[in-house]
């Protein structure tokens, strides 16, 4: 049986505590961020995300990103952060932008479509922050909806796609926004968009230019 909350008028604090430690334990939830509804598990669980993989029929060559809680958590699981990464995360985060960085070694290569890199993003949703805050893990997370179908934003929807195979769904009401976050990675200190999205190409070009 799909196990709801309803956190459309008020967070229950104590159930989204208990929620956090059924995600660190390598379950499932699905849950409310500032773009659509995610879908998402224990970060640095590899048996956890190989099933975040099943559960959304994607592609094991696809990487998925990780969503933190502070700069502190993005040093935890990113390494040779540059000047020109730390302005754009300083800027837009907590908020809709994903950035690829260098991972550590701590993060499963599973989750990286065993590359070298790591998208990552602080939300500024704040049942997502305080599911990262209570789990004190990253959280391995994707929109909720199966590959190549649309992007989750009506929860009822989102239960139906996922039937049975999602521990915990949190519902938040209607998505507050259907655009995805726009991904960027930085190479030679220069920003190349790898997914169009909330943050235009300007706003993210404007940052670098100041760091010169």
């Amino acid at each position: 049986m799909q196990k709801y909350l309803n956190f459309k008028n008020k967070i229950d604090y104590e159930k989204l505590e208990n929620i956090s430690k059924i995600i660190k334990n390598g379950n499932i939830v699905v849950f409310p961020t500032d773009t659509v509804y995610g879908i998402g598990t224990n970060g640095l669980d590899e048996i956890a995300i190989k099933k975040l993989y099943e559960i959304k029929k994607r592609d094991f060559n696809k990487p998925i990103s990780l969503l933190v809680n502070s700069i502190d958590m993005i040093n935890e699981v990113a390494e040779d952060v540059t000047e020109v990464e730390y302005a754009l995360i300083k800027k837009f985060l907590p908020g809709p932008l994903t950035i690829i960085l260098k991972k550590k070694k701590i993060v499963p290569n599973i989750l990286t479509a065993n590359s070298n890199t790591v998208g990552i993003r602080i939300p500024s949703n704040k049942i997502a922050l305080e599911l990262i805050n209570y789990c004190n893990v990253p959280i391995a997370t994707s929109s909720a909806n199966i590959s190549n179908k649309p992007n989750g934003i009506n929860l009822e929807l989102i239960m139906k796609e996922f039937k049975k195979d999602v521990d915990y769904f949190i519902d938040a009401g209607i998505s507050d926004s259907c655009i995805a976050s726009t991904v960027v990675q930085v190479i030679n200190g220069i920003p190349h968009i790898l997914r169009e999205g909330a943050i235009s190409e300007k706003e993210i070009n404007d940052v670098c230019l100041k760091v010169f």
